[in-house]
């Protein structure tokens, strides 16, 4: 009985070498993974349907060689990272450090359009009145030696919501609002300012749109 064997030879597939001569050196932006090759290229060969892919996927591949190099030479760090591995082994991860970016890249999306002005900021630009450098949220209280908000949970401004005992102020006696309990009409105004700001929140919204 004969029995055919059949062999395949293959070639070993022939790499390009890692180095690239180029007439003009290359330009890099490697911040950005960036090559910029200044090298002109041959009008013949891209004229002739039958080379120009080819050609042009030559001269790409050595531009990306050249990069790779560039990015091989930056400083190097090795991490072990257990994270996302199945197995539960450390794996060893090399990082390279790329520098800053070098091309100012453009924008994707538009430059945002600038905020129309409030019916305040109008008012206070004709008038000259400057914005108030913003205070802290905090305040000291000497009752507790503690800070606290100014206002909101457990706020300075409802402090006297809490007192057992207040003071009634000298301008209300022998007045009709000298019955008036303090501390609820603490809490009324709070409640009225409250509605003021939402109301005229309103009112600038709808004015500025």
């Amino acid at each position: 009985m004969i029995t055919s064997i059949y062999i395949y030879i293959m070639s070993e597939p022939q790499y390009k070498p890692v180095t690239v001569d180029k007439p003009i050196p290359n330009t890099y932006d490697l911040g950005n993974l960036a090559v910029f090759d200044s090298n002109p290229l041959d009008n013949q060969k891209l004229k002739n349907e039958n080379e120009r892919e080819e050609y042009l996927a030559t001269v790409a591949r050595d531009n990306v060689q050249v990069l790779i190099n560039q990015i091989l030479s930056l400083p190097m760090k090795s991490t072990t990272d257990t994270h996302g591995s199945s197995t539960g082994q450390d794996s060893t991860m090399t990082l390279v450090q790329l520098p800053e970016p070098t091309t100012e890249l453009p924008r994707e999306k538009a430059i945002p359009k600038a905020k129309a002005a409030t019916k305040w900021e109008e008012f206070a630009a004709r008038k000259g009145i400057k914005a108030k450098p913003k205070e802290g949220k905090m305040v000291y209280d000497e009752a507790s030696g503690e800070w606290v908000p100014k206002w909101g949970y457990k706020g300075k401004n409802k402090q006297m919501d809490d007192q057992w005992l207040v003071e009634v102020d000298d301008k209300v006696k022998n007045t009709p609002d000298e019955l008036v309990d303090p501390r609820t009409l603490n809490r009324a105004e709070r409640k009225k300012l409250v509605k003021k700001n939402e109301l005229q929140h309103k009112r600038n919204l709808k004015n500025g749109s």
